[in-house]
Formats: structure tokens, C-alpha cells, sequence
């Protein structure tokens, strides 16, 4: 059970990080240029890899607990 909550909150994080990437369509359009800059690109390649990894530490007792 504990793999699949970890599973789950990576999921859910890189899901969080993809959305707005892709669909920033209620953001003004100049905004896009920075949106889709490379360090901007950069800085989010890192979210993906480091967030998960916050998220999970956050959530440790969730995680660990099982549902219980």
C-alpha cells in the first residue's frame, strides 16, 4: 500500500506541474514568451524531478499510514 500512495502523490504532482504547461490558455498572451522561455523550461524539468520528492516527504505519515 505504501508504494501505490508514493505512486500516487508522484502522480498527482507531476500532474499539477503538466497542467498549467499545457494549458495556459487563461494566462494574457504576452505571458507566453516567458512561459515557454528556456529557463523557465529549465526551472520546470527541475520541479518535476524535485517536487515529488518534497511532496513525499511532506506527506510521509499519509504515505506510511495506509489508510488507517
Amino acid at each position: 500500500m505504501t508504494a501505490a500512495r508514493t505512486a500516487a502523490a508522484v502522480l498527482v504532482t507531476w500532474a499539477a506541474l503538466i497542467a498549467p504547461l499545457l494549458a495556459p490558455s487563461p494566462l494574457p498572451e504576452q505571458w507566453l514568451h516567458y512561459i515557454y522561455s528556456p529557463a523557465s523550461v529549465g526551472l520546470w524539468l527541475l520541479a518535476m524531478l524535485v517536487a515529488p520528492v518534497v511532496v513525499c516527504t511532506v506527506k510521509w505519515p499519509w504515505i506510511k499510514s495506509g489508510g488507517s
